[in-house]
């Protein structure tokens, strides 16, 4: 019978290092923890996504990774969907340590997780599974907001973002991401004064001057291109 793998201790030193708990292959993985995603998922709450993914061979298809998933709102995903952009990464190098917690991630409405990620291995020690847990922060964010509109404070003035991509469109993609995230509420929450910001943020940063920049706008805003112009309009006359 497996046992839950043990913590490593990395807080004081040890003569040996102990070895990485691992597994036949992924199916014995799923079999383990598949049981304890809704209990997490229950206790956590709402805004609290758990996934398990299947990494196992070397052709995985990571449009389609997901074997078990609770809250699976927080990032509208469901069993058969992807993983993230770090999956490629993970797999490139699929011998090394690649845990993380407490990361911060983007949904593509613009909303913060913050996430932690632990993977197995099996007995060569390639990975063949992860275990990933996302936390919407986005409500305490905006909590954040009022309270410090409530008790303002100097700021310095921000560093300026720099966005790189294989393309314009992907270049734009991003800046329209960080408009989003910048207004610190999903799109769907938006008011219109909220798109009209976001068109104003990226008119002032040069989006709007790129080929279709304002029908993808429109699109990410779920708005028509004729009101997008519209909102780019006010927010130029201000």
């Amino acid at each position: 019978m497996s046992t839950a793998p043990r913590i490593e201790n990395h807080t004081a030193p040890a003569p040996t290092e102990s070895p990485r708990e691992t597994y036949e292959n992924a199916e014995e993985v799923l079999q383990m923890y598949r049981p304890l995603l809704p209990a997490l998922a229950a206790a956590a709450g709402p805004s609290v996504e758990v996934v398990l993914h299947n990494l196992d061979g070397n052709d995985v298809d990571l449009g389609h990774t997901i074997v078990a998933i609770e809250n699976g709102h927080v990032t509208g995903r469901s069993v058969g969907g992807p993983s993230t952009s770090l999956g490629l990464g993970v797999l490139r190098e699929r011998q090394k340590v690649h845990d993380a917690f407490g990361y911060t991630a983007f949904t593509s409405d613009g909303r913060e997780l913050r996430c932690s990620s632990v993977y197995f291995h099996n007995r060569a020690g390639d990975i063949i599974a992860s275990l990933c847990i996302n936390v919407d922060v986005s409500q305490l964010r905006q909590a954040r907001d009022v309270l410090d509109a409530l008790l303002p404070a100097a700021r310095p003035e921000a560093a300026p973002t720099e966005h790189f991509g294989t393309d314009l469109v992907a270049v734009m993609d991003a800046m329209i991401t960080e408009a989003i995230r910048d207004i610190g509420r999903p799109v769907e929450a938006m008011s219109r004064e909220d798109k009209i910001s976001v068109l104003e943020r990226l008119d002032r940063r040069g989006a709007t001057q790129m080929r279709k920049s304002v029908e993808a706008i429109a699109k990410r805003l779920g708005i028509s291109r004729v009101t997008a112009y519209n909102y780019l309009e006010e927010a130029r006359a201000r």
